[in-house]
Parts: C-alpha cells; sequence; structure tokens
C-alpha cells in the first residue's frame, strides 16, 4: 500500500497571501522588465516601468497589514530572485540565434528586453532598499497610531521608500554609466517620484477597498481567525 503524506487543506487567509503573492510579484517583474522605456508625459520625461508600480504599493501594504513584516521581507527576497532569474532567462533567449523567418529580428529583440546590466543592478539595489523602508516605516506608523489611521502609514510608507527607490534606480541605470546627465537624472527621477506620490494619494482607496474585502473575506473562515 502507497502511503499518502499529508493533504494541504488551505484557509482562506492562506489563499489571500497566496493572491497578493502573486500579484505582488507580476507587477514587480512587469516593472523592472519595463523599466528601460522612457516617455514624455506633457513635459514630464518618466520610465513606463512605473505604470504597473502602484499596485505593488497596495500588495505590499495589505501584506504587511495582515500578515506582517516578515512576510513583507520573505516576499520581497523571494521577487528579488525572480526578478535576477527572469533576466537570466532572457539574456539566454537573446544568445540564441535567430531564425531568418521570425517576425521579430534579433535587434529588435535585443533593443526591447537586451536591458543594461546597470539598469537590473539598478532595479533590484533599489526594489530591495525601498521594500525594507517600506516596511520600517509602515509598521513604525503602525505602532505610534495605535493600529488606528490606515491613510497615514499606507501613504507615509510609499512616499518616502519611494523617494529612495526613485532616485537610487535612476542613479544606477542611467547615471552610473553615463547614459544621462546628472541633471537630467535629477529631472527624471523628480518626474517619476511627482508621479509615484500622485498614485500613492490615488490608490488610498483601493488600500481600504483590499482592507475591507479581506477582512470580510477572512471573517467567513474562522480557522483564519488569528489565535
Amino acid at each position: 500500500m502507497h502511503t499518502i503524506g499529508p493533504v494541504w487543506a488551505p484557509t482562506r487567509r492562506d489563499g489571500v497571501f497566496l493572491v497578493l503573492a502573486g500579484v505582488f510579484i507580476t507587477h514587480a517583474l512587469l516593472g523592472e522588465i519595463l523599466g528601460g522605456k522612457l516617455v514624455r508625459v506633457n513635459d514630464w520625461i518618466m520610465s513606463v516601468g512605473v505604470v504597473p508600480w502602484p499596485v505593488v504599493f497596495v500588495t505590499t501594504d495589505l501584506v504587511n497589514e495582515y500578515f506582517g513584516p516578515k512576510a513583507v521581507r520573505r516576499l520581497t527576497l523571494l521577487t528579488i530572485g525572480l526578478i535576477a532569474y527572469a533576466f537570466a532567462v532572457i539574456y539566454a533567449c537573446i544568445a540564441v540565434p535567430v531564425a531568418d523567418i521570425s517576425p521579430v529580428d534579433q535587434d529588435s529583440f535585443v533593443r526591447v528586453l537586451g536591458q543594461s546590466m546597470w539598469i537590473i543592478v539598478g532595479s533590484i539595489v533599489a526594489f530591495a532598499t525601498s521594500q525594507l523602508v517600506d516596511v520600517i516605516v509602515f509598521t513604525q506608523l503602525r505602532a505610534r497610531t495605535s493600529g488606528r489611521l490606515l491613510w497615514a502609514r499606507a501613504v507615509g510608507s510609499t512616499v518616502i521608500s519611494q523617494l529612495i527607490d526613485t532616485f537610487v534606480i535612476n542613479a544606477i541605470a542611467f547615471g552610473l554609466p553615463g547614459k544621462i546627465s546628472a541633471a537630467a537624472v535629477i529631472e527624471l527621477s523628480i518626474t517619476n517620484y511627482a508621479y509615484k506620490f500622485l498614485i500613492a494619494i490615488a490608490t488610498l482607496p483601493l488600500v481600504y477597498l483590499g482592507h475591507s474585502v479581506v477582512d470580510r473575506y477572512l471573517a467567513g473562515d474562522p480557522r483564519s481567525r488569528p489565535s
């Protein structure tokens, strides 16, 4: 007779974490892979990688709220590893010779996906640093407000962590290799941060909505309630 191992019976709390982790990792990966494209919005120049990041802000706050800073740190480390792995796979695919009938030629493929090592390093360093800062600020604000004022810790942690993230990634990815001048790095960072600041405010209703949805969902499963 074959021995059947233990069967995983996930609680609703487990399901919430899996969904939040999946959304977090997906949008972080998209932000890093898309980050090499600069776009102009009126007079602002910014990386198109900022488009997926608002979802990362929201999921970071929700994971921290329900699962604590250790969960955010572990999820961040996992995501960093997956980002590095994704770039390794992309570079391996770049090395594979292109067929003469390919609708995407080699130069176009490299130009779109073959981000420089500076961008990759800058992305990973900035992401790790900003997430660490986000966790610290979020936890401190929650303690100082005795768990009240969700808006304060959600917005406060994001605006501080993204200030660091924005300047670090642009300095490493574009400034150090000399792709753009120091003045241009500062201008790019200021515009990117202004966008992220506005988005942090604009996505606040999503944080409250997510908080409400998760509370109601967990209330339906006694196993998911904190002991």
